[in-house]
């Protein structure tokens, strides 16, 4: 236990053993948590508009319309593989890259790295625990709502906490410097399970921005859910008023001469009125435009707060657009890309150094030189124009304006470029001695002439 993490304990649980459980029950530590979960609920399909309670219309009881709008998940999904569904690539010196290739590989970062970036918008953070299980580095994620992190006065993480029950059965694990501590209150009393070496130091915690917080994110959907839930009470209630009014008001100006009275099955049969008498049904009408238009502003602001094209939402009908067009168009999303690229950056660059001491424990070492030459290049997901991508790096080598490896970093075609630059390598190789064997054929051939001549 570190000297922080120890007067952290003292100044603030009088040194208790189970320190962690009072740290867990702390009442801004539950408050996030209840957050987290009121975020899963809600994507989940547990809206407010399904809070609306029944009427009387015509004295009877009707059930209105609730109609749920799962936007948020389709903007979510949107900002994720906007950033990640092209893999990151990796660049700088050949054996360091090649190493963090095989261990992404191995250990399905790619995937991980989908999963952190998801939960950073959803809730704003996302922890994760890097280990080596069977000679592989992985990552464990623990969830927000299972996350209790630790921060001295600083702001400096000291420990981190996972807290859990399962089958009435409480869990923590506790995560510090050195080690991993494991407890559970099985039979009604907290006792610990195991204790183990902590070879990677304390979880990485990735977190978005927030202004009334440096160690806690913000969600992303804090900022839609107000619009969406107006987007689905307008749209249930004008459904509502739309069959309402199926059923309008028979309305009799006049005598009518048979003396009757207006007779209850009057659709389908005809009355016979006065002179000067008239007959209608009357109800109100339906402003449909208004309706529109409200629905239309609304969800434009939507998409201009979430920074989403509403092209890529089918909301604008496009065609024949040129490269720059399309960046124009997608502006935005590459502004909202490059602040989600920011907490990506910031927590892989944690995890590379991490992986570093584990490969280093295997045997596997670089030099500082070699390290520093790492670096990531995220490729964001925009519709592009290959053709003319592919025309313009042709006219800036051919001037010797760009190397190979940067036109291979900008070529939409290529995913790995170390690999590439290794088969281009291997190909001029290849090329050489078949030139060289060229050569070597035609001075024999020559040789032979020459002698057949002085015979």
């Amino acid at each position: 236990m570190t000297d922080k993490l120890q007067q952290y304990i003292k100044d603030k649980y009088d040194g208790a053993s189970d320190w962690f459980v009072e740290e867990v029950q702390s009442v801004s530590n539950q408050q996030r948590v209840q957050d987290v979960i009121s975020k899963k609920k809600y994507l989940n399909g547990e809206h407010k508009i399904l809070q609306r309670q029944p009427y009387k219309y015509n004295g009877k009881v009707v059930e209105p319309r609730r109609i749920v709008l799962q936007y948020a998940k389709t903007l979510l999904n949107f900002q994720k593989s906007y950033l990640l569904a092209n893999k990151i690539t990796l660049t700088g010196n050949e054996e360091v890259v090649r190493a963090l290739n095989n261990v992404n590989r191995k250990g399905k970062y790619d995937r991980v790295n989908m999963s952190i970036l998801g939960s950073v918008l959803k809730y704003g953070n996302m922890a994760e625990y890097i280990y080596v299980e069977d000679g592989v580095i992985k990552s464990k994620l623990i969830d927000p709502s299972e996350c209790y992190p630790v921060y001295d006065h600083e702001n400096n993480l000291i420990a981190l906490i996972q807290a859990y029950m399962c089958d009435g059965v409480e869990y923590y694990t506790v995560y510090e410097k050195d080690t991993v501590s494991e407890y559970n209150n099985a039979g009604g009393t907290l006792r610990m399970t195991g204790r183990f070496h902590n070879l990677s130091g304390l979880p990485i915690v990735y977190k978005s921005d927030n202004e009334l917080s440096n160690t806690e994110g913000r969600s992303e959907l804090d900022d839609w859910i107000e619009i969406l839930d107006n987007m689905e009470d307008l749209i249930s209630k004008y459904t509502d008023s739309f069959y309402r009014f199926m059923n309008p008001v028979p309305v009799v100006i006049g005598l009518d001469l048979k003396g009757e009275g207006l007779p209850s099955d009057v659709v389908g049969a005809g009355i016979r009125l006065d002179d000067g008498g008239e007959f209608r049904f009357e109800g109100n009408g339906l402003d449909y435009k208004s309706f529109e238009t409200v629905y239309k502003t609304l969800l434009q602001e939507l998409l201009d707060i979430s920074q989403v094209p509403a092209v890529s939402m089918n909301k604008t009908d496009v065609s024949n657009l040129s490269e720059f067009s399309i960046r124009l168009l997608y502006s935005l999303a590459d502004v909202k890309a490059s602040i989600n690229e920011q907490y990506m950056r910031d927590g892989i660059e944690q995890r590379h150094d991490v992986i570093r001491r584990l490969l280093g424990y295997q045997g596997v070492k670089f030099t500082d030189e070699q390290w520093d030459s790492l670096n990531m290049v995220f490729q964001y997901n925009t519709p592009s124009n290959n053709t003319e991508i592919i025309s313009n790096l042709k006219e800036l080598r051919e001037m010797g304006g760009i190397s190979l490896e940067s036109l291979l970093e900008q070529s939409p075609y290529t995913t790995d470029i170390a690999s590439e630059l290794q088969r281009l390598g291997s190909e001029k190789v290849i090329a050489g001695n078949d030139l060289g064997n060229s050569e070597s054929r035609k001075v024999e051939t020559e040789s032979e002439s020459k002698s057949e001549n002085v015979l």
